[in-house]
């Protein structure tokens, strides 16, 4: 239990993978412009990267080491396949929205960090919760960016409107710009609200 939270409290804000590591921000950026397209991307990359992780581990004693790293790329894009195999037969608007993106699961270093720094040396099921974790992780960190570019650019939240006729929209937050914006804020303040893990890491480096 206790080996649990300490995965899921590493995934999700310790080593959060956008925040600390900086890692995966692509779609950070390009998704998060609505909060509908940041979940699904989210519930897909957490698909991925747990399964990912889970089947890296279960055969990563039979893995030659100097073909992990195409096993691990073949094994990541047959999940991605099916998110999108799935997506496009399910819902085909969504699809449509997030266009090349999905496939674009594939290079995401998240994936690829977490099969092999963590996977290819655990057990199955550790590494199935990690990547839950690391997803979970990524997943808050677009849809608290959405919810403030969505907010504030278009003045709904799943598309639902909440600011009235008196709200003047901010055409800069469904912009790229925007984006890069509400990364940084977030990263700022993320990393201001436990300035003590940035320390031990720097000391830890040094």
């Amino acid at each position: 239990m206790g080996n649990t939270k300490k995965i899921f409290l590493e995934g999700f804000w310790k080593d959060n993978p956008i925040f600390r590591q900086i890692l995966g921000i692509c779609s950070a950026l390009a998704v998060t412009n609505l909060m509908l397209n940041s979940l699904v991307m989210g519930i897909g990359l957490i698909f991925v990267t747990s399964f990912s992780s889970l089947t890296v581990s279960l055969i990563r004693q039979y893995t030659p080491k100097h073909i992990r790293m195409m096993v691990q790329t073949l094994i990541i894009s047959s999940y991605v396949i099916i998110v999108d195999i799935v997506l496009k037969a399910y819902y085909p608007s969504m699809s449509e929205a997030l266009g090349p993106y999905v496939g674009l699961i594939i290079t995401n270093c998240i994936i690829m960090g977490r099969c092999e720094a963590f996977a290819q040396n655990n057990k199955p099921l550790v590494s199935f919760l990690d990547g839950i974790a690391s997803g979970i992780g990524y997943s808050f960190i677009l849809l608290v960016i959405a919810f403030f570019r969505e907010l504030m650019g278009f003045g709904t939240l799943f598309g639902y409107p909440l600011l009235g006729s008196w709200w003047t929209k901010w055409t800069l937050m469904i912009m790229p710009p925007g984006a890069f914006f509400m990364l940084a804020i977030v990263i700022w303040v993320a990393r201001n609200l436990s300035p003590d893990d940035e320390k031990q890491k720097e000391g830890a480096t040094s």
